[in-house]
């Protein structure tokens, strides 16, 4: 073999090697893909300084008081609009079912291959909202908030691990993968702050905390 298709031929397999690099850099996983992405932490800091600190109250609360789920776009309710954004190489029947795909969970970092494995969290919980000012609302001001596809405010988790965190505030559950935690305060404020609910003390001062480090 010549020099000249020597180095053709090493220049080919440099480049395919790059090549795959990059595409297993675009599959692999990343904390952010599954959620729209939240403010920055210097506007999540101004949001928090702005929020309401309140004694929250469960007083009433009833989760069917927050209707889900609802038909979003073509025969895909909320469940199934959110597995098919977060999920890769999703494949889902006449009535938007997933059948088949893998879905990588932010808070544990555990991958899935079947949807039955996988809960849609409310990032802010409805129970947790109710407590911070959703008990004021109208049924459909609350239907809206359970359904947001707009807001980071749904995204989809490891079930067990969505059950674990239950209606918890960042002051006492936190996603187990610390790289995310940045991710979801910024989020957890910014849904607070668009839908104008308060905080309690001892949650402003866990998101304060970990804003600071963002």
């Amino acid at each position: 073999m010549s020099k000249f298709y020597a180095r053709r031929r090493l220049s080919i397999l440099g480049a395919l090697t790059a090549l795959i690099a990059s595409v297993a850099v675009l599959n692999g996983p990343t904390a952010s893909a599954a959620l729209p992405t939240p403010v920055s932490a210097a506007t999540a800091r101004t949001y928090l300084a702005s929020l309401t600190v309140a004694t929250e109250s469960r007083t009433g609360y009833d989760r069917d008081l927050f209707p889900t789920w609802i038909t979003i776009s073509g025969t895909c309710n909320t469940r199934e609009y959110i597995l098919k954004r977060d999920g890769s190489n999703v494949v889902t029947n006449s009535a938007c079912t997933a059948t088949s795909g893998s879905w990588y969970s932010p808070y544990d970092g555990a991958t899935w291959t079947a949807a039955s494995d996988l809960d849609i969290d409310h990032l802010v919980p409805l129970a947790e909202a109710w407590d911070s000012g959703a008990s004021a609302w109208t049924t459909a001001r609350r239907q809206g908030f359970a359904n947001d596809v707009t807001r980071p405010q749904l995204i989809a988790v490891t079930d067990n691990v969505n059950q674990s965190k239950s209606d918890q505030d960042p002051a006492e559950w936190m996603p187990s993968v610390t790289s995310y935690r940045c991710t979801y305060v910024r989020a957890w404020v910014q849904v607070k702050y668009y839908y104008d609910l308060s905080v309690d003390s001892a949650e402003k001062s866990a998101l304060t905390s970990y804003l600071a480090n963002c």
